[in-house]
């Protein structure tokens, strides 16, 4: 929602009229003269004088607030000159900068009805707030409690780029227009996220007057009391899984959670802070290919679509398996129907997600898979292919090409996905 100066572009607010302004001098110091947002202020509904703060100019609240914390977004369209892991990394990162501070969480889904709906449209697409091409308009969201909570519209005919001047910084304006989404109208203060001016800044970062704005609506972010929490560089893990392009470890009813190799900000967190039900202790998970998530436990597996939770508990014995208590998941192989693979004590079986059902009841030996230790604590597939097998504070690490042990391994996990440097 920010107007920028002719050689970028503005954004405007969906809930008043749209205010077009003259171009503005590329170069300005004071933030009368800055480019900002092309609506115009208005009086807020309701004013925010922090307590224990003497300056009055604070963050202003639209009025309304969403009804729960733990939020889905969806993205129904992207750019076409990025790349849709890149618009989905980037939306991520908008909404983590929120989450970090606050309850909430945010878990994109593919279909159905969200809390949050993304999308790129061009000229007049149906709500009333038509787009004018390059330049200009860049987005609009919706508040809470309006008649279209939760939509965030971008104009598809802008240059979007991220971290650069070539063009727009889609994390930047997204970030703001989640802001307004939850609840925050601009701040007052310069140099906020929520400012009506525009500031291109890296890294992004939540001022104190966003984080006292977006706490004051939804509450601090609750720290887990971490006094018999597992001790991450000297643990082993009961179930680790590779879930939405993401790495979870699970120990004792904690989740780690790794994205792009990096332990993100917030965690060891609870796990049923994000699947909801789930026991404190699990044996093995792992996701399918329509993006279900499955745990186990002893006799039973649970199922959920992201963080919502749509089967279980449910005896493992429905899908066909002999033996309680599996130790590991794995979804690997080039087969499309039995691509899942359960193991325990040497053994393991091949299931299909689709049909629910073990190939066979009776296991085949682990001894087909050289080199892999036949107890183990966990495994899981990465983003290049590559299986991973886990018991102890040790992984070994399995080729797709050749079926074989790559060189080098047992390795740590602590070392190689925590960097620690005592394991």
């Amino acid at each position: 929602m920010f107007l920028m100066n002719e050689d970028a572009h503005h954004l405007h607010h969906p809930i008043k009229a749209l205010l077009r302004m003259g171009s503005l001098p590329a170069n300005t110091s004071t933030s009368g003269n800055q480019p900002r947002c092309g609506v115009p202020d208005y009086p807020p509904q309701r004013k925010v004088h922090h307590p224990g703060l003497l300056r009055q100019r604070r963050f202003v609240l639209h009025g309304g607030r969403l009804d729960k914390t733990d939020l889905t977004y969806k993205i129904v369209k992207s750019p076409p000159h990025m790349g849709e892991e890149k618009v989905r990394r980037i939306f991520r990162e908008a909404l983590k900068i929120w989450s970090d501070v606050t309850p909430l969480t945010f878990t994109e889904v593919r279909s159905g009805k969200t809390d949050i709906s993304i999308d790129f449209r061009r000229y007049w697409h149906g709500d009333n707030l038509p787009f004018d091409g390059p330049g200009g308009i860049l987005a609009h969201a919706f508040y809470p409690k309006t008649h279209r909570q939760g939509d965030v519209h971008f104009d598809l005919d802008e240059t979007w780029t991220l971290g650069n001047h070539m063009g727009t910084d889609l994390l930047q304006v997204a970030a703001h227009e989640f802001g307004h989404v939850l609840g925050l109208q601009h701040s007052r203060v310069p140099g906020t996220l929520m400012s009506a001016y525009y500031s291109f800044s890296y890294p992004l970062q939540l001022s104190e007057d966003d984080k006292r704005g977006i706490q004051y609506l939804y509450g601090v972010r609750p720290q887990a009391t971490f006094t018999s929490l597992p001790e991450v560089c000297r643990t082993d893990f009961d179930a680790v899984s590779m879930i939405r392009g993401e790495l979870f470890f699970f120990k004792s009813g904690y989740v780690w959670r790794i994205r792009d190799g990096h332990l993100e900000s917030g965690y060891p967190a609870l796990a049923s802070r994000h699947w909801r039900g789930i026991p404190a202790n699990i044996d093995a998970a792992f996701e399918d290919n329509s993006g279900n998530i499955w745990f186990f436990q002893g006799e039973k597996f649970w199922i959920f679509d992201a963080e919502r939770h749509i089967r279980g508990p449910e005896p493992t014995r429905g899908l066909g398996l002999s033996v309680s208590g599996i130790q590991a998941a794995l979804r690997w192989g080039t087969d499309s129907n039995y691509n899942t693979y359960f193991f325990k004590s040497g053994s393991y079986w091949r299931f299909s997600p689709s049909e629910n059902r073990v190939e066979s009841v009776n296991p085949r030996s682990m001894q087909e898979w050289s080199d892999i230790p036949e107890d183990m604590d966990a495994a899981f597939r990465d983003l290049y292919g590559y299986a991973h097998f886990v018991r102890g504070r040790q992984y070994w690490k399995f080729s797709p090409s050749g079926m074989k042990l790559l060189e080098g391994y047992p390795r740590y996990v602590g070392i190689d996905f925590f960097s620690c440097r005592n394991v």
